[in-house]
């Protein structure tokens, strides 16, 4: 299927590319589908598959922005303040998984309105490496004209803005991708030490290119890159606040 002419032609134009204008997964076929990668100043998507997969998308958002992103242009995570949610993200954890905790600037905002205007403000100013944002649930305010807003930013200056929806349905929107996301199975290490995570990918949408891939992609948490953990690799498949803080190795 990745030998098809159409796939041949948009390959050849990705390589025309700089390597900087894409956040390529390094998995072939992959960056193949998406003609290089995702857009290093573009919008993207990425939802939870169930309830309980917002975490895996959270991840997977972190690791294609964090791992752009230094502490002099940190990823600037935005989330909406929930007494639920005290804790800050475990430093050594993030670490562990390839992401420098101390390239990640969390900001929790009191409600969607707030957020989107900081996402908005930051994105314009240029300064982080990449923001991302969490935005769960119905969200009325993100919709075509909000994620437009944000997209016409990052074009101008060069941020990848990473969304991540938990508990919602896919609507609207300007992004140039859209993911699905869940958490898949992964192999035991030796000494039967836990696996690398293993995610469970589906593109739901991309701007100007096909839809449809379907792919396992495996992190490799020692080497920071992505692996395709199945022989078959992927596969075509039917559409189907408060104040500002680094996330430290202590956190």
């Amino acid at each position: 299927m990745f030998d098809s002419p159409a796939v041949q032609t948009g390959w050849k134009q990705a390589r025309a590319l700089r390597e900087s204008e894409v956040r390529a997964f390094g998995v072939p076929d992959v960056d193949r589908w998406l003609q290089g990668g995702l857009r290093r100043d573009g919008l993207h998507e990425f939802y939870g598959a169930g309830g309980e997969d917002k975490g895996a998308a959270v991840a997977m958002a972190l690791l294609l922005g964090g791992g752009q992103c230094t502490r002099e242009t940190p990823l600037l995570w935005l989330r909406i303040a929930d007494r639920r949610q005290r804790a800050a993200p475990y430093g050594p954890g993030l670490a562990a998984m390839g992401v420098d905790p101390d390239a990640i600037i969390l900001t929790r905002l009191p409600d969607l309105p707030a957020l989107l205007k900081a996402a908005a403000d930051s994105v314009r100013h240029g300064a982080p490496g990449a923001v991302l944002l969490e935005i769960d649930g119905r969200a009325p305010q993100w919709d075509l004209t909000a994620s437009r807003r944000l997209t016409l930013a990052a074009e101008r200056t060069d941020t990848m803005v990473l969304v991540v929806r938990g508990d919602a349905q896919p609507g609207a929107s300007a992004a140039h991708s859209r993911w699905q996301v869940a958490s898949a199975a992964s192999s035991p290490l030796p000494a039967n030490a836990p696996g690398n995570p293993v995610f469970d990918m589906r593109l739901l949408r991309q701007r100007g290119g096909r839809e449809g891939l379907h792919v396992q992609l495996e992190w490799d948490r020692e080497q920071a890159v992505f692996r395709a953990p199945l022989s078959g690799g992927a596969s075509a498949l039917p559409a189907g606040g408060t104040a500002d803080r680094r996330v430290s190795r202590a956190a």
